[in-house]
């Protein structure tokens, strides 16, 4: 899941992005409004978490933009000001959630995850398969045949990434653009260190990698 921060608070930025990355988002974080309108746009995020008081642009008019643009991405409004009215503003331009400084980040992971839990309801089943190996991107539990697989969460993220096109060739750009965020500057080959670790879990023959292409999860 790809999750956009509009914050420009950028001390609770960078922390509410480096907790969210450990629960296994790639998360892409902006601070300002009209940056953060440009990025929810041109990108398919899962959930945009959207600060109220923005410079640029505030963060009700960004909602209001998103959703006259047609985009239904969800909106988890983040604000200092307390309020029904505010919070009746918030929802009446679009938003979906709404949660006051300070809160919980606990809080926030749940709020995160109920969203996302909605909109998929009525979708195929959170449960992808390939072969014996079942993903359940639900519970973000993997088993192989009748045994639980421990995977950490960005061995889940690149794993769920291969299985929801199972038996197709996904590219490392791919895998790098979904599982991390768009400011990664590291060496792109960590793509395969991830992958030789699930081959170790999942047996080296689960995974194939196809020469100049990417990588293909198969059915055994």
């Amino acid at each position: 899941m790809r999750l956009l921060i509009v914050e420009d608070e950028k001390r609770l930025a960078r922390s509410l992005a480096a907790g969210l990355t450990a629960e296994g988002f790639a998360v892409d974080v902006v601070h300002d409004g009209l940056e953060g309108l440009y990025r929810a746009g041109e990108i398919p995020y899962d959930l945009v978490v959207l600060d109220i008081m923005l410079p640029g642009m505030n963060g009700y008019r960004v909602c209001a933009a998103l959703r006259a643009a047609g985009n239904d991405v969800p909106i988890l409004m983040l604000t200092a000001k307390d309020g029904e009215y505010d919070e009746a503003e918030g929802l009446d331009t679009g938003a979906d959630d709404y949660l006051t400084k300070p809160f919980s980040y606990l809080v926030l992971v749940a709020r995160i995850r109920a969203l996302i839990r909605r909109r998929s309801a009525g979708r195929p089943s959170p449960v992808l398969t390939a072969g014996e190996l079942s993903i359940d991107t639900a519970t973000r539990r993997v088993h192989c045949g009748d045994d639980e697989v421990a995977l950490t969460a960005k061995e889940f993220a690149v794993l769920e990434q291969l299985a929801v096109r199972a038996g197709e060739v996904v590219g490392k750009p791919e895998i790098l653009e979904h599982v991390w965020d768009f400011a990664y500057e590291g060496d792109p080959n960590i793509v395969e260190v991830y992958v030789s670790a699930l081959r170790r879990k999942l047996g080296a023959g689960r995974i194939e990698t196809v020469r100049g292409a990417g990588y293909r999860l198969v059915s055994r």
